[in-house]
């Protein structure tokens, strides 16, 4: 038997078991796995004493393009995943223009292809204006699901209104995915509580932890409904994990590695606005509960939010300092050491970020190693210490909240559709990306 790569002696992350074998691929599958000593490939990758993952994805971030490159590309903030390990992205439509139409998706799978460092898919933005065409928008190629802000938005992607939420959960089936934070509670809030403040402290009162809890109640009930998917973006409270676990039969649940990492007060202490996003990084209490919806099994997705702003607009006075970091080439060591740290087994990573995101969004040939599936791999040294440093942050904000902090654990190698991306925290050179495709699109 011949193949093009061979990854030898790996401990693989296999569905159903962790083991040691080798992974053959040719014309970008695998094609075989175990023991492949009779195998001859030109190419051998010597893969003993690391771990081979599926490939690795995160499926919350925002690259900023078009209308604010001078803070990320598509193309920095998918080198920046491949640095990190991440074999693909989901990027959100709050760019300029918005991805409302399918003028503006195509605008940007266009500029996707130019430079695919890794895969890639869009969130089609869900509005007021344009929901009755959703049932189309959302079939068209390389669109990972619809997404809806009830929260912290501008323009007609603020969908506060339970009348607007209704009309766009009522047109489509694919998920809708939703930023959960009631807008009208936290102006309100932001009048009688943050009032004159200038204490960035004050991030997570005012952006209060019910906000978030009327918010989600909403959409699920909404949902319910209209029998339309949810998945909840970037849970932060014990009060939402609690009431998501009632509610799993239409409702998936997304957390962030920040909130899990990260906790006030201490993060605002130690990082000021640089530790600024929405919905807020909360007290140690909400970080726990978090962690045990990991543990139970309520948590479908991990991701990063990664949402990059400039250190001079992070550095203007709170609260018009801008609120969001990147996270998407930091995302992964730093879930490696929590998996150190026993605060949750390789595998349920793999299942955070393999297999929920290819169960949430019903990928074709991703998300598992397995013969016929793509050869998007995620190789880690669980052994290896690395220390953040802002120098080799590849997006163009150059900045991480975790600069000069050091971890256990890191990926070495990013393996995308069989070709090698990244390996030793450099990129080949090799843009070996493509648009994701969905079951429930492939005859769209």
């Amino acid at each position: 038997m011949h193949a093009d790569i061979l990854f030898r002696g790996g401990i693989c992350v296999l569905p159903g078991m962790t083991c040691q074998a080798d992974i053959a691929v040719q014309e970008n599958k695998i094609v075989a796995l175990g023991d492949l000593s009779h195998v001859i490939a030109p190419q051998e990758v010597d893969a003993r004493g690391l771990h081979i993952l599926p490939g690795l994805i995160d499926t919350q971030v925002h690259f900023r393009e078009p209308g604010g490159e001078h803070k990320e590309t598509l193309a920095n903030g998918m080198k920046s995943a491949a640095m990190g390990g991440i074999t693909g992205i989901f990027e959100m439509p709050n760019t300029n223009p918005l991805t409302t139409t399918p003028q503006a998706l195509e605008d940007k799978l266009h500029r996707a292809s130019k430079d695919a460092w890794t895969n890639y898919a869009f969130y089609f933005g869900g509005t007021e204006e344009n929901a009755s065409h959703l049932p189309t928008y959302e079939t068209l190629p390389g669109v990972c699901g619809v997404k809806i802000f009830m929260g912290s938005s501008t323009g007609s992607l603020l969908t506060e209104t339970d009348e607007v939420i209704e009309k766009v959960l009522s047109n489509g089936r694919r998920v809708v995915a939703a930023h959960a934070e009631d807008e009208a509670m936290m102006r309100e809030n932001k009048k009688t509580i943050l009032g004159d403040s200038t204490d960035v402290r004050m991030h997570p009162v005012w952006r209060s932890e019910e906000s978030c809890l009327s918010a989600t109640q909403r959409l699920v009930k909404l949902a319910h409904k209209t029998g339309r998917r949810v998945h909840v973006l970037h849970v932060t409270t014990a009060q939402e994990i609690n009431y998501l676990a009632q509610h799993k039969d239409i409702a998936s649940v997304e957390v962030l590695t920040n909130h899990l990492t990260l906790h006030a007060p201490d993060c605002y202490e130690k990082l000021g606005s640089h530790a600024q996003q929405n919905p807020p990084i909360r007290e140690k209490h909400h970080q726990d509960a978090l962690w045990a919806g990991i543990e139970n099994g309520i948590v479908d997705i991990l991701a990063s939010d990664h949402a990059p702003h400039t250190l001079e607009e992070k550095s203007q006075t709170y609260p018009n300092s801008p609120s969001g970091t990147p996270g998407v080439q930091t995302l992964v060591p730093i879930m490696l050491n929590h998996v150190n740290n026993g605060k949750l087994t390789l595998e349920r990573l793999v299942d955070l970020m393999a297999y929920g995101p290819q169960r949430i969004h019903g990928l074709v040939g991703k998300g598992r190693l397995a013969v016929g599936y793509d050869a998007d791999l995620t190789i880690v040294d669980l052994k290896q210490k690395k220390t953040f440093s802002n120098d080799e942050i590849q997006s163009i904000c150059g900045w991480t909240p975790f600069d000069g902090e050091t971890v256990t654990g890191a990926p070495v190698m990013t393996v995308i559709n069989g070709h090698i991306v990244m390996r030793d925290d450099e990129l080949t050179g090799m843009k070996a990306g493509h648009a994701y495709k969905f079951y429930e699109t492939i005859h769209g």
